[in-house]
């Protein structure tokens, strides 16, 4: 039997027989759909065959035959109605070509063959048991983790995107340490084959009807629904700065295509003024900004080029770091790097040609000046917010962030939403680190719910922040709400307030194999409720 996967939902093959039910069983297949006739061939199995090997494993057979070139209207419709049930479905015929045809048609990417060209099946609108908006690291940490604890639960992941990156590695890249390509995978890739993956952006969610809609005007309806579409980076904001991205010495760490050109401007840079910006808060990775000041930093202090570079922090906020206990030793690296702290400076606007930089700065007082900085090479932080639906379709709080309750990570009015990640109004740190602690906490609640019980497990605020002080040494901040430390190991194995070389071995090799081996395949060590124990 040789299965082609037209979708994450849907595959095919040629002529499939009884002892072929079991291997299609194992995959997560719930409908067998047959598209050939009975009697093509002396050697083929009859449909009553196939239904009955399917009803031993608990498959649902469902008989829509046709001849080449005769399928109906009426055919293509049930089709669609198979499709909008969200469960794996496996079709046969005599090659497969048939039962690719129907599909296509019940999709609406072709014209059913019988039918008059202007009549396209409808779409009917999809149902499942959860619904997760987005495909990042905690849409698909959550499809793994839920399907772990149970297997029969109808998943859909809604993302336009058809890459993922493993974000916290464009640090890495903007140091020179990683190569670009290795933070990024086809997302398809990634999510388990038992669920659907729709490529739409979502522009709505109505909750009152428990249903979300899409870019193209289709819908598609929960039982649960789980809110992890990450944030949205406003460029924008800055006057100036799309038009000298990635020129002019302007670059960012917040985009896969720019963090290589960090690396090539830190390189060449010998002489000048470097600044690095970080906006107001909240932001993805806080400490994202000057991760890239130290790397940056040490490549110059060991190629004896720090005495002719003039390094500026400019950030929005008030303090080096929101968690007290990890301040001394950051600040101990300013000095080494004799970097400049402009806090209360907030970028507003850059002129890449002329090479200079605009900030709004507040006194204590409240009252705003601006000012004109020169630079040589500029390393931008950009204002971050949650995607506009979220306001929109009555979800946020005042801000404009998921409003949920910070332990269970319900929505706060709706019982049956739930959030994940960068986009809530939690005060953790909004880091991967966050979300792999999250994602547990999400899956458990959910599968409690569905089962008629209360909410079984608690989200303590966990975040953690790699610090990349220097090329071969991290600082390691973990943290819980209120700022209080929470370190993952033993003091005598990795003291997390000092620079150690293991958690740089940690950063660099250990976190990206478990992000792309275990986090997002839904092993969760070292989490309060995992699904395997």
């Amino acid at each position: 039997m040789n299965i082609t996967t037209l979708t994450n939902q849907v595959s095919v093959s040629e002529q499939i027989h009884t002892d072929d039910i079991q291997t299609l069983a194992s995959q997560g297949v719930q409908i067998i759909v047959c598209n050939r006739p009975d009697g093509e061939a002396a050697d083929q199995p009859s449909f009553a065959e196939i239904s009955a090997a399917a009803a031993t494993q608990g498959i649902k057979a469902v008989n829509l035959p046709f001849t080449a070139g005769q399928m109906n209207e009426d055919q293509a419709l049930e089709f669609a109605e198979l499709l909008a049930s969200g469960e794996r479905i496996h079709a046969y015929c005599r090659t497969g070509n048939r039962s690719t045809q129907i599909f296509n048609a019940a999709a609406g990417d072709a014209a059913p063959v019988a039918a008059a060209p202007q009549q396209t099946p409808k779409k009917a609108a999809a149902t499942y048991d959860v619904v997760i908006i987005g495909a990042g690291s905690g849409g698909i940490a959550a499809c793994s983790s839920l399907l772990k604890r149970d297997q029969t639960l109808r998943i859909a992941l809604i993302d336009p995107s058809s890459k993922h990156y493993y974000q916290p590695g464009w640090t890495m890249v903007g140091g020179g340490v990683f190569d670009a390509k290795s933070t990024e995978r086809e997302t398809a890739q990634l999510v388990d084959r038992r669920a659907s993956l729709l490529n739409n952006r979502v522009t709505q969610v109505v909750a009152d009807a428990n249903k979300v809609v899409l870019d193209d005007g289709s819908e598609v309806h929960y039982k649960q629904l789980i809110v992890a579409p990450g944030l949205v980076i406003n460029w924008a904001a800055i006057e100036g700065l799309e038009e000298t991205l990635g020129k002019n010495g302007v670059t960012s760490n917040y985009r896969y295509d720019l963090a290589p050109y960090t690396w090539e401007l830190v390189q060449q840079t010998e002489k000048g003024t470097a600044i690095f910006t970080q906006p107001p808060m909240p932001i993805k990775c806080a400490g994202a900004p000057q991760k890239a000041l130290y790397l940056s930093a040490d490549y110059w202090l060991k190629n004896k080029r720090l005495n002719n570079i003039n390094i500026d922090f400019c950030n929005a906020g008030g303090a080096l770091f929101g968690v007290p206990a990890y301040v001394d030793a950051l600040m101990s690296y300013i000095k080494k790097y004799r970097a400049d702290l402009s806090f209360n400076h907030n970028l507003v606007k850059v002129d890449g040609a002329t090479r200079k930089a605009w900030f709004d700065v507040t006194d204590a007082d409240g009252n705003k000046t601006q000012v004109c900085k020169a630079f040589d090479m500029l390393h931008v932080c950009p204002p971050q917010s949650a995607p506009d639906f979220i306001r929109t379709s009555g979800l946020s709080d005042q801000a404009g962030w998921l409003d949920v309750n910070p332990q269970t990570l319900r929505h706060n009015h709706y019982s049956n939403i739930w959030g994940l990640g960068d986009v809530m109004n939690t005060t953790n740190a909004k880091t991967m680190a966050a979300v792999r602690k999250q994602v547990p906490v999400v899956a458990t609640n959910i599968c409690a719910v569905q089962a008629g019980k209360d909410p079984q497990a608690a989200y303590d605020g966990y975040g953690s922040c790699p610090l990349t002080v220097e090329r071969g040494k991290i600082v390691l901040a973990e943290f819980c709400y209120g700022g209080r430390v929470a370190p993952t190991f033993p003091s005598w194995l990795n003291n997390g307030v000092k620079p150690t070389r293991l958690a740089w071995l940690l950063k660099s090799v250990g976190l990206p194999f478990v992000y792309w081996n275990m986090m997002l395949k839904g092993r969760e060590w070292f989490t309060d409720c995992p699904a395997e124990k």
